[in-house]
């Protein structure tokens, strides 16, 4: 079965989570968790290269060029072989969960780094686009996954620098067809931005899909897997209550402000304006705020944070002492000895 294929590209946290479950919600469209299919596909060797693999990937690399050369399509039999296999993988997942759905959604925000190869194998999906605003993305981020350091979450990764030269670059392109939407848009005309997206996709406009929280799809469909782990279960439908989060953040904490202004200041201005968030009124929010905007209050503990917290601190001593990376080292060992079939 060949499933008509959709894509929410976006950053971490910047609301594809929140879009594929009203997505979902519609009588026609399958998602569910980010299943992470294209990357390592995308490093393979042909398209880009999986450098700490265990092989040697030069080689590997020429020599599947070499022989992908002589196949008679040429590099068109490598994209065609790449389509097959995510087509068996989609199409047999739309078979078991679709119940009588016709597209599958996939909503992995790390394709947004491998679109050119994506390009190539998916020509003829159709693509949603979420940008959102990057200091509020990188908070949501940082707070998220790093209870709240923005330092530790910037050394981790970089998702500002490298996500919104991406997205700028696929959204200037023109041989794909897409919808681009900004997350502070979304929430805030969510039935207006719903129909349009359902337009492009080519769906029937549903707008009891918006209220996702209500529609029944709480289920093994989004019980597993990555995506947000906080923020999209506190809601049953878009709202724009973290719009702004950001700007009691910076604000009362000086440190942040100056790497966020600094990350800003990397990007090229060009990238932002496609994204839609020009540099002139980037900072508007933050600096109408004034010294007024109450401190953002500490989110709640729960077990999700707790084990956050827990992994950042093992982390950290594993970083600074010798001989606590020596336990882990040998504790690794004996579970190795002790699952090895």
């Amino acid at each position: 079965m060949k499933p008509s294929m959709l894509f929410v590209i976006g950053a971490p946290r910047s609301g594809t989570t929140m879009l594929e479950r009203m997505l979902s919600a519609h009588s026609t469209i399958l998602g569910g968790p980010e299943p992470h299919l294209l990357t390592p596909l995308a490093h393979l060797g042909v398209w880009d290269k999986v450098d700490k693999a265990p092989y040697d990937h030069v080689l590997a690399a020429e020599s599947q060029k070499l022989f992908v050369a002589g196949l008679p399509g040429g590099e068109r039999d490598y994209w065609d072989a790449c389509r097959a296999y995510c087509d068996t993988l989609y199409g047999r997942h739309l078979a078991a969960n679709g119940a009588g759905k016709t597209v599958c959604l996939d909503k992995t925000p790390a394709y947004a780094l491998i679109l050119p190869f994506m390009q190539r194998v998916f020509p003829d999906a159709k693509y949603v686009v979420l940008t959102r605003h990057p200091v509020a993305m990188f908070s949501s981020y940082a707070n998220s996954f790093f209870d709240g350091d923005y330092a530790a979450a910037h050394a981790y990764n970089p998702v500002v620098e490298r996500y919104v030269p991406a997205l700028a670059a696929f959204l200037r392109q023109q041989e794909t067809p897409f919808i681009h939407v900004r997350y502070e848009d979304l929430v805030k005309a969510p039935e207006a931005w719903f129909e349009k997206i359902c337009a492009h996709i080519g769906v029937p406009y549903e707008p009891e899909a918006i209220e996702y929280g209500k529609a029944g799809d709480d289920g093994a469909a989004h019980g597993k897997g990555l995506g947000d782990p906080i923020g999209v279960k506190q809601h049953t439908r878009p709202t724009t209550a973290s719009v702004k989060k950001w700007v009691a953040e910076l604000v009362h904490d000086p440190a942040k402000r100056r790497l966020m202004e600094g990350i800003i200041a990397s990007l090229d201005p060009a990238d932002l304006e496609t994204l839609g968030y020009p540099l002139a009124g980037l900072w508007k929010p933050l600096l109408e705020a004034g010294d007024g905007v109450p401190a953002p209050k500490p989110p709640k503990l729960d077990r999700y944070r707790l084990e956050r917290r827990a992994i950042m601190r093992l982390r950290a001593l594993a970083r600074s002492s010798a001989l606590f990376r020596r336990l882990l080292t040998k504790a690794r060992l004996a579970c190795d000895v002790l699952l090895r079939e």
